[in-house]
Parts: structure tokens; C-alpha cells; sequence
């Protein structure tokens, strides 16, 4: 193992990271997104630099949205693959999950996006659904009892 291998590893092993907080997603109609994760995650616009970028946060993220150009449409046209699984929002517990479960399912629609799977308990003790965004994101509402109370 080189030295730098073995600085690398021994930093890393510290966690000097505050976990993956900063998401960047191309889509194909900005407006509609930025609509989107305004409305059914209630994120606010935190820097808009022009036209072709957005970046939203909750208050301890940072969502960037970025619109694919003309161009490139065609060779973004819908894919039967996804190379993404999904991104997750964190909540506090499963009454959380069940309460945006809730206020979500009868609007989701009308921004572009779906229901893609109901709540769920999972055999690690965690719950959640999932939805997805109007490019077919697919994000992940999710109580996981060992980070959703951390600070």
C-alpha cells in the first residue's frame, strides 16, 4: 500500500465527511422540477445563478437542478434502465413517513410525479415509500432508526 493509499484510508476512517448532502440531478424541464421539489418536499431556492440552474435546499442539503440543453434532449428520451436506484429524504419516524405519505399521494400528480411504491416496514426495522420526481427520479421517504434522530 502506498503512503497516500494509507493517509486516505486512516482519514477516511475519521468521518471528517457530514454524509452525502448535496445531490445534483440533470433534468429535462427545469421549471417543472424546480416545481416539483418546491411543492411535494417543500425546498426552497437557495441560489439561482441563470436560466439553465437551480439549487433548492431543506436547510441541511443542497439540491442542484440542472436543465439538459436542447441538444441533449434527444439522447435523454425516456429509458427503460435507470442507472440511479434512488435518493432518500430522511424523517423523523414512521408517523412522519405515513403523514407525507399522505400529503403527497393526492398532489404528487399534478407536479409531475408518482407514487412508486405504498409505505412499507422493513426487516431492518426501518420504513418508507417511494416517489418519483417528474424525470422518474425515484426518491425514497425513509425512517431509519439509526440516523433519523440524529442531529
Amino acid at each position: 500500500m502506498t503512503v497516500y493509499l494509507r493517509c486516505r484510508i486512516e482519514f477516511m476512517d475519521r468521518a471528517a465527511h457530514r454524509g452525502l448532502r448535496h445531490v445534483a440531478l440533470r433534468v429535462t424541464d427545469l421549471s417543472r422540477s424546480r416545481a416539483f421539489y418546491e411543492q411535494v418536499l417543500a425546498m426552497s431556492v437557495v441560489w439561482e445563478p441563470d436560466a439553465d440552474n437551480v439549487y433548492l435546499s431543506s436547510g441541511t442539503d443542497n439540491l442542484a437542478l440542472h436543465q439538459i440543453s436542447r441538444g441533449e434532449l434527444p439522447a435523454y428520451a425516456a429509458s427503460p434502465a435507470q442507472l440511479l436506484d434512488h435518493i432518500g429524504v430522511i424523517l423523523d419516524d414512521p408517523d412522519a413517513v405515513d403523514r407525507m405519505y399522505e400529503a403527497i399521494q393526492a398532489t404528487i400528480a399534478s407536479f409531475g410525479g408518482a407514487i412508486a411504491k405504498p409505505p412499507k416496514q422493513h426487516r431492518d426495522g426501518s420504513y418508507s415509500f417511494y416517489f418519483s420526481d417528474p424525470d422518474g427520479n425515484v426518491i425514497q421517504a425513509l425512517y431509519e432508526p439509526t440516523i433519523s434522530r440524529r442531529e
